[in-house]
């Protein structure tokens, strides 16, 4: 529960800068600044290795806001999900230790749009976390790209996924919601 008064408040701070002309283009990085709270951090003490996902939602938060994008969805009945994301950890942060979140649109495949966010003390990067999510609207269905684009513009000066993302997208696929998933271990 506590990660939803830090969203509460990336939001408000999102809104604020756009207000007075922070804006975003869609392949500009997005920063926050966070610091590490006790809540954050596990029995080794230093952060868990799952709060980082959770972090990295609060620099997706701030950069849909500040690109505009969050409002266009929200008019349109669009929200995205995570199909799929990969973490690599460097260095640990530290109890009370201040860090950034940088967040940048990657690309897109035929399905989905690619993030990442980085965790950065100092400009070093400590993690980094490659995200693929989908546009579906509340209606039912998901948004294609042409549809998105459309209603956004394509988004300028993105630098290409790396092939490696593609392959670990594909590599790490489950099946379709409508298909059979059983639970069965080789």
């Amino acid at each position: 529960m506590n990660v939803i008064w830090r969203t509460l408040l990336v939001i408000l701070q999102a809104r604020r800068r756009v207000r007075r002309g922070a804006t975003l283009q869609p392949a500009d990085v997005g920063r926050i600044r966070l610091t590490t709270l006790p809540t954050d951090i596990d029995i080794l003490r230093h952060m868990n290795n799952g709060r980082y996902l959770s972090l990295f939602d609060l620099g997706r938060w701030d950069l849909l806001i500040r690109t505009g994008l969050f409002d266009e969805m929200k008019r349109r009945g669009w929200y995205a999900v995570v199909s799929s994301e990969t973490v690599t950890f460097r260095k640990s942060l530290e109890l009370w230790q201040r860090f950034d979140v940088e967040s940048r649109l990657i690309g897109h495949d035929d399905k989905a749009i690619f993030l990442e966010h980085r965790a950065v003390v100092g400009g070093e990067v400590y993690a980094r976390v490659i995200v693929r999510a989908r546009m579906l609207r509340r209606s039912g269905g998901t948004v294609s790209h042409d549809e998105l684009f459309a209603a956004v513009g394509h988004p300028e000066g993105v630098p290409g996924v790396d092939e490696w993302i593609h392959d670990w997208a594909g590599a790490s696929a489950l099946p379709p919601t409508k298909a059979e998933a059983p639970s069965v271990w080789r």
